[in-house]
């Protein structure tokens, strides 16, 4: 279809593949299909994947694999204990060992209930509506740890983003006049230009009484 659309002459993938930059005296032991299919398409599939895991180290993917398990979506398709524990080992302080045993009991009886008992959470869009089915049912009281998992997926976006837009931050606030600030100026400017829609609604004369109570000053502002 895209060789009709752009009027480029159509391959016949089972004859021998030629290589106009190699000499045509050697002989080719592989057709036009095998060199598009194994030296173009997995070639290129193999650099994606390499990508990927160069940017998403273990611990990301973890955090990822466990998010995708909670997802409601397709009756519970994604469902898998196993990676849904090793998301919750990334937060030690809210799953200590003995919660750990907890959540996956609860796991175990949580998959039966909502996905083979429970009609209701039956079609569910996504993690925001499981976790307001899950408060509307009370399942939340009967499953705490599985729906504080829930509540960790629901802001893990908004937590990432705010790290994000800090970062980009930084980049425009400490740069080579202003790389000697110490951390506490830095937070100082980072936090009014991160959160700009929170701070265009303080005035100007708010800030700088303020900042004249701080502590006494020689000149008046």
């Amino acid at each position: 279809m895209f060789c009709i659309k752009h009027d480029i002459l159509i391959p016949n993938f089972d004859e021998p593949y030629s290589n106009s930059g190699r000499s045509r005296r050697k002989i080719v032991d592989h057709t036009v299909l095998h060199h598009f299919r194994v030296e173009v398409f997995y070639k290129i599939i193999d650099w994606q994947l390499q990508e990927l895991n160069d940017r998403f180290n273990e611990v990301t993917s973890d955090l990822f694999h466990g998010v995708a398990c909670l997802n409601p979506v397709n009756s519970f398709s994604s469902f898998d204990i196993g990676k849904i524990m090793r998301m919750a080992k990334l937060y030690p302080d809210d799953f200590d060992q003995f919660s750990m045993g907890v959540l996956q009991n609860q796991l175990a009886n949580y998959i039966i209930d909502v996905r083979d008992t429970n009609k209701r959470f039956s079609d569910l869009g996504g993690l925001g509506e499981l976790s307001r089915k899950l408060i509307e049912t009370k399942k939340n009281l009967t499953y705490p740890l599985i729906f504080r998992l829930v509540k960790f997926a629901l802001l893990l976006p908004v937590a990432t983003a705010t790290v994000e837009r800090a970062f980009s931050a930084m980049k425009y606030i400490k740069n080579d006049l202003g790389n000697r600030m110490d951390d506490e100026f830095l937070d100082g400017c980072i936090v009014p230009y991160v959160e700009k829609k929170v701070f265009r609604t303080i005035s100007n004369e708010s800030i700088i009484k303020t900042f004249q109570d701080m502590k006494p000053r020689r000149v008046q502002l």
